[in-house]
C-alpha cells in the first residue's frame, strides 16, 4: 500500500493567483508558511519558517481566489507532486501539494476559537465541539455498579 498525503495549517504568504486552464478549468496557486518552534544546543527557544507551494483546481479555486487574502490562515488537506523541467540545459525541480481539501481559518479580527470553514464558506460538522456530557448529580456508590 502506498500512501501520499499531507495536512497543513498556516497562513497565506502572498495573495492567490487564479489562471484558467486551456481546457476552461480554474486553478489557484498560493504560498502557506507554517512556522515550527524549538528549543537549540543551549536550550534558546528558536523558530523555523518553512513555506510551501499550493495548488487547487476545480470550483475550490473559485472560492479560494475570492475569499483568502495575504495573511489569511488555511487548513490543507492533500497529497505531494513535484514537477521538473528543463531550462538551458539544466533540470529544475519544484515540490508543491495538490490541495484535495482547504479549510478557511479564522477571519481577520475574529476570535480563535472559530471553527475552520471549507472552500464553500460552511463550517465543518467535525469541526465543531459535541455538546458536554450531563451526569447525575446523586452519588454512585460502589455496590450499585454490576460487575
Amino acid at each position: 500500500m502506498y500512501l501520499n498525503k499531507v495536512f497543513l495549517y498556516g497562513n497565506l504568504t502572498r495573495d492567490p493567483e487564479m489562471r484558467a486552464m486551456p481546457n476552461g478549468n480554474n486553478v489557484v496557486s498560493f504560498s502557506l508558511a507554517t512556522n515550527m518552534v524549538y528549543k537549540d544546543r543551549e536550550g534558546n527557544k528558536k523558530e523555523k519558517a518553512e513555506f510551501h507551494n499550493i495548488v487547487v483546481f476545480g470550483p475550490q479555486a473559485e472560492s479560494i481566489a475570492k475569499w483568502l487574502k495575504k495573511g489569511s490562515g488555511a487548513l490543507v488537506e492533500g497529497r505531494l507532486q513535484t514537477q521538473s523541467w528543463e531550462k538551458d540545459g539544466q533540470k529544475h525541480y519544484r515540490t508543491e501539494i495538490v490541495a484535495e481539501n482547504v479549510k478557511f481559518g479564522p477571519k481577520s479580527g475574529g476570535s480563535t476559537g472559530d471553527a475552520p470553514r471549507d472552500a464553500q464558506g460552511t463550517t465543518s460538522s467535525a469541526d465543531t465541539k459535541p455538546a458536554a456530557p450531563s451526569y447525575p448529580d446523586e452519588d454512585i456508590s460502589p455496590e450499585d455498579i454490576p460487575f
